[in-house]
């Protein structure tokens, strides 16, 4: 796929098409593009939807669940949704999260067998993200792997391995929103500070109808998943397929901070995001007609040689790895950005800490998606120090 990205880019970084199901769209491939419409909330909306979908005059297809949710919002309703649960990952409460997770880390960490061969995704970041996930919406513990379930369920494509139909994705999403309801109830009468509790108690989201609030919880639980439990397996990945960087890594690991927006970039968590032209207006050269969405490939545009010499290699020391776009610019920029930052920060000063080498030692399952960037299972073998 990288290929025909680095072609796109060299040969029609702004490139049309158009088909019986999605009408009109435009993939930017290039750094510069993408960010220029990331930035442009006047000629571009994401009121439309974040992932290709079908032309903004055509109905959902039956079976859909017709939500909303803040990233997909323009200014202003936007602005004061993510206002509202903003505060949980604000410079004092992450301070107080990092000792949690530096725990919870090493417990998982800690029961690493040695010398066997087990599944990094499952044991290692499902484990770690969820346990994040029941801390953030004060989830019943015993409970957390449904929010996993409902992350996937709220991404998956159907036929592609978690859910056969769209009928089964409204199915589990509506248990969710049941569930979520419940606890919703609990914390109008008894705040804990946790994500529901916020959205309960906000000025302008106490008042969320149904399909709103399922709208922010699946963006809030697959925000709160995705990015960093994808890049937790990537980036081991990324070290075992750039040796050279395991090495300059174990020689100096104050690297690790650098490191961790390097893996960021080069694993793109979240292949692209799309916006829905307002106006028409021209982008690198082209005419775009109002309506037509605008697909922000972040994955090409990380990998753009003008920004990121040699982009396709992971490369730990690089010294503008903090300028990638995975998590997009301007308004709908990722509000957890360093809580993920922190987590997978953590996550490698306790690997060095403890392990001589973590091998990748069988075929890596990606997920079924153009969307999410990531993967199902990974096999790996630890050596302890």
């Amino acid at each position: 796929m990288l290929e025909y990205f680095e072609r796109l880019r060299r040969e029609d970084p702004v490139h049309f098409n158009e088909t019986e199901v999605a009408g009109r769209y435009w993939s930017l491939t290039r750094y510069d593009e993408i960010k220029a419409v990331d930035t442009d909330h006047k000629n571009f909306s994401s009121a439309h939807g974040i992932t290709l979908g079908f032309p903004i005059d055509q109905p959902l297809p039956e079976g859909a669940l017709d939500v909303s949710m803040f990233i997909a919002m323009d200014q202003p309703k936007h602005d004061v949704q993510r206002k509202t649960v903003s505060p949980v990952v604000s410079t004092r409460n992450l301070a107080g999260m990092e000792a949690l997770i530096r725990e919870r880390t090493c417990e998982v960490l800690d029961s690493l067998p040695e010398g066997e061969t087990f599944d990094w995704v499952d044991t290692v970041s499902i484990e770690l993200t969820t346990r994040m996930l029941a801390t953030l919406f004060d989830f019943p513990y015993e409970d957390r792997a449904k929010l996993t379930r409902w992350s996937d369920v709220a991404t998956a494509v159907p036929g592609g391995g978690v859910i056969d139909t769209e009928e089964q994705r409204r199915e589990e999403l509506i248990e969710c929103l049941v569930c979520f309801t419940q606890i919703w109830e609990e914390r109008k009468k008894n705040p804990t500070g946790d994500l529901v509790s916020m959205l309960a108690h906000g000025e302008d989201t106490k008042d969320m109808e149904p399909m709103e609030f399922l709208g922010n919880l699946i963006l809030l639980i697959v925000g709160g998943n995705d990015t960093t439990r994808n890049s937790m397996s990537g980036g081991v990945l990324a070290l075992n397929q750039f040796p050279s960087e395991y090495e300059k890594l174990k020689k100096d690991p104050s690297l690790i901070p650098n490191m961790v927006a390097e893996i960021i970039r080069w694993q793109t968590p979240l292949a692209y995001m799309r916006r829905t032209a307002n106006n028409d207006c021209t982008i690198g050269g082209k005419d775009i007609k109002a309506g037509d969405q605008m697909l922000m490939w972040y994955l090409s545009g990380n990998r753009d040689e003008s920004v990121f010499e040699r982009g396709e290699d992971l490369i730990i020391d690089r010294q503008n790895a903090r300028n990638h776009l995975s998590f997009g610019f301007g308004i709908h920029r990722c509000m957890g950005n360093r809580l993920a930052e922190m987590q997978l920060r953590v996550l490698w000063e306790e690997i060095m800490e403890r392990f001589e080498n973590i091998e990748v030692v069988g075929e890596v399952e990606r997920t079924f998606s153009s969307f999410v960037k990531g993967y199902t299972s990974l096999p790996v073998r630890v050596t302890r120090k």
